[in-house]
């Protein structure tokens, strides 16, 4: 890997309602979602741009794809202030388990919460 480069290029996050997970994601962080399905799965993507290195993933509905709390955990970019999309959480079907906290002053915020497939995902912002 390049030192220029991105550590994290793709992330899926499973589903198992795909209408109720992309109103979940597109209420939270106020971003318009597309939706298709791809390889017998459904998928609807965040806004990103991996052919430019910018970091993109999707929802995820398939066989292969099922949500976990325990699985990995992915920092959604909660910038300029995570509180913003974390307030936003539990009217959307979801439920913050870890408020906005501190890493360091370089570093910045960090949250935690369970979306509304189940899945445990985190925010993270400089401020």
């Amino acid at each position: 890997m390049d030192s220029t480069s991105n550590a994290l290029n793709w992330f899926e996050i499973a589903v198992n309602d795909m209408d109720r997970a992309k109103a979940f994601y597109q209420t939270v962080f106020g971003i318009e979602m597309s939706q298709e399905e791809m390889m017998g799965m459904q998928m609807a993507y965040f806004p990103g741009d991996m052919m430019n290195g910018k970091v993109a993933g999707a929802l995820v509905k398939s066989d292969y794809h099922k949500p976990s709390v325990d699985g990995s955990v992915i920092y959604l970019n909660g910038n300029p202030d995570l509180a913003h999309a974390l307030g936003r959480v539990e009217a959307a079907g979801g439920q913050v388990v870890m408020p906005k906290t501190a890493i360091s002053p370089e570093v910045g915020f960090m949250a935690f919460f369970i979306d509304s497939e189940g899945n445990r995902v985190a925010m993270h912002s400089n401020h």
